[in-house]
């Protein structure tokens, strides 16, 4: 007998963007990066939040004819809490060597600024021939460092949102759709 899993919350979401918003606004980010990229690219994937994101985007530049190499990074200020907690820390590091290297990195919110700047510093110190970033949201008003990613997704107010790889302590990255909670 096969037993359904039950949804750990029954909390209803309200959607920011659909799935198809979002498909449609992936595919026209791909465009914009092929547009500037160089051929010898490295994605750098900000996990765990941006997964979805990376997935998606790296099947769209592959139609449009971008074979990048993709490597992996794990940064956190948040562990399960709502707000960043102002410390970045690397919890999984890059395998590959980034020198002399066109890099990409792809993080899903550009919230305070701290995370991209961590790993966009990181990557310079390590020799990248040129660092580009992109975003699959951003909260404009929320910066606290100052950074400015190089291509966006959405921007978004100030909700807290969950959803296509984004979570609130770990639950609901699985949902196709970005949609927002009240969490105070």
């Amino acid at each position: 007998m096969t037993v359904k899993p039950q949804p750990k919350s029954k909390r209803s979401i309200p959607v920011l963007f659909t799935a198809a918003e979002i498909k449609e606004r992936v595919e026209a980010l791909a465009a914009e990066i092929a547009s500037v990229v160089g051929e010898d690219l490295v994605i750098i994937s900000l996990l765990r939040g941006s997964f979805m994101f990376t997935s998606d985007l790296v099947r769209e530049l592959y139609a449009i004819g971008v074979h990048p190499e993709i490597d992996f990074m794990t940064l956190s200020s948040y562990g399960t809490a709502t707000q960043s907690s102002g410390e970045v820390v690397l919890a999984r590091d890059i395998t590959d060597a980034v020198e002399g290297r066109s890099v990409l990195i792809l993080d899903d919110i550009l919230e305070s600024g701290r995370t991209l700047t961590f790993a966009t510093e990181l990557l310079r110190a390590r020799g990248a021939k040129t660092i580009k970033t992109a975003v699959l949201l951003e909260k404009p008003g929320k910066l606290e460092v100052e950074v400015k990613a190089d291509f966006v997704g959405f921007s978004i107010p100030d909700k807290f949102v969950v959803g296509y790889g984004l979570d609130y302590a770990n639950l609901y990255r699985e949902l196709p759709f970005i949609g927002y909670m009240d969490v105070h």
